[in-house]
């Protein structure tokens, strides 16, 4: 059973093709793990609008940060918003912003379409 789909802003698709390919391969194995069971290894709550997807490759922590988009009833969406290397135990706040800002962005860029 899957919980959601996954789509993926530009930015997101970009700093994925922007990895090796065992790392890419391993970013995409663990969202469509995520996508089939609860695991906040894989998926994460950051704040109220904003969720990681979890990766560790070759000892690096990569994080795709998404958002919800429930404005249809038949499927639920995560957008992948962008990625980073993380490098603190706590995801910096201006990565949290900025995901918040992709975030207002796709929603206003969806409703003026």
């Amino acid at each position: 059973m899957r919980y959601f789909e996954t789509i993926f802003l530009k930015e997101a698709h970009d700093f994925i093709e922007n990895q090796n390919q065992k790392t890419r391969m391993k970013i995409l194995y663990n969202i469509d793990r995520a996508s089939q069971r609860v695991d906040a290894t894989l998926f994460k709550k950051l704040d109220d609008d904003i969720w990681e997807f979890r990766t560790r490759s070759m000892g690096t922590q990569i994080r795709l940060l998404a958002f919800w988009d429930n404005r249809t009833t038949h499927k639920t969406l995560v957008v992948a918003r962008h990625g980073f290397i993380k490098k603190l135990n706590q995801v910096p706040q201006r990565e949290i912003e900025r995901a918040s800002a992709i975030r207002k962005k796709y929603f206003h860029d969806e409703q003026n379409k």
